[in-house]
């Protein structure tokens, strides 16, 4: 899979995704810096948002249009307000994108409904991504895929049917360029309900790239995913978690994401392959085993005792697992101390 020059697969590293969201705090000079942010810490991809409050919802204050769990960060929130607050003004996003491929850095975006799709067009975003909750609105899915662009759909709360179902109306248009991330929709999420295991599970069902869209702190479960296969990370980035905003709680800052890249690369690059012997770099360890050499002088005759035959380093004698076996034999001849015994020396 190809984003324009960002190539996605297990033959590659982890693409890191930096999600922007709801981060700019209704600042476009924010946004540009949250952008020349994600180049800086080494994102490949920058994450947008598009959406109004009122392409998402309804102006309504009844209760089911209210947050009520109470766990969550927006508890008692209206939805309206929420988006009102966290979208991406559209007029901003030209800018934006100009902006990260300048700083060579790819952009796509989210979309939730169909004049998303048609703004985003007339932009020319390289991609686009389905957030967890959109996955069973296949009529918005069918539209993307129409675009013959590259998909990514995060997969979180969804059953293996819906899951299913997103996918081959994708395929049914004829796009086969799609990729899954296994999400965890909640906010903050724990490392325990990441389950990616997931990962290969879903990359064996469906044939595609497979990743994480990641809402845990820190990057251990970023991590373990890119050691079960994940081939894309998707975090949240803000300049500082301490500047509040409505998605600061569970995102990244800058020094988290470069870090992320890093050691994403070194995760990846440590699978390696199924190995067993010395590597071409261990070859010249081997020289710290140990094995068994004359400890004292001893004379032609002489037994070979604890006192004048022990196993330490380096490795030029016999090996250790003869040692029980050789003492009380003799020396066939004089040996000084120092010297690496081997087969000759013993009668």
């Amino acid at each position: 899979m190809k984003i324009n020059n960002v190539e996605i697969g297990l033959d590659h590293d982890p693409v890191i995704i930096a999600e922007m969201s709801g981060n700019h705090n209704q600042s476009l000079e924010r946004a540009l810096q949250i952008v020349d942010a994600a180049a800086e810490s080494g994102a490949q991809i920058l994450k947008l948002q598009t959406y109004t409050a009122d392409t998402i919802t309804l102006n309504v204050e009844r209760d089911e249009f209210v947050i009520s769990d109470e766990k969550s960060l927006w508890s008692g929130r209206s939805l309206y307000s929420l988006y009102q607050e966290a979208h991406t003004p559209w007029e901003w996003q030209k800018e934006i994108i100009q902006h990260a491929v300048e700083k060579g850095v790819e952009c796509f975006s989210s979309v939730f409904d169909e004049s998303s799709v048609e703004f985003l067009e007339s932009v020319n975003i390289a991609a686009y991504k389905l957030a967890s909750q959109e996955i069973v609105h296949l009529p918005l899915i069918r539209e993307v895929a129409l675009t013959g662009k590259p998909m990514v759909m995060s997969t979180g709360m969804a059953s293996l049917a819906e899951i299913d179902e997103a996918v081959n109306t994708v395929r049914k248009v004829g796009n086969s360029e799609i990729a899954l991330l296994k999400c965890t929709s909640s906010y903050p999420a724990t490392a325990e309900n990441s389950n990616v295991l997931t990962i290969p599970y879903l990359r064996e069902l469906f044939g595609c790239e497979v990743g994480l869209s990641d809402h845990t702190l820190g990057i251990g479960a970023a991590l373990a995913a890119v050691s079960h296969g994940a081939t894309l990370i998707e975090k949240h980035l803000t300049l500082s978690r301490s500047d509040g905003g409505v998605d600061s709680a569970f995102s990244m800052e800058p020094d988290e994401i470069k870090a992320l890249v890093v050691e994403a690369q070194r995760a990846k690059q440590a699978l390696g392959r199924v190995f067993i012997g010395p590597t071409e770099s261990e070859v010249s360890s081997l020289s710290g085993r140990r094995s068994i050499y004359i400890a004292e002088d001893v004379e032609a005759g002489e037994v070979l005792t604890k006192e004048n035959l022990r196993v330490i380093r380096p490795n030029l004698g016999l090996a250790p697992k003869y040692y029980p076996q050789l003492l009380g034999r003799k020396a066939s001849r004089g040996v000084e101390k120092g010297t690496p015994l081997s087969w000759e020396l013993i009668n």
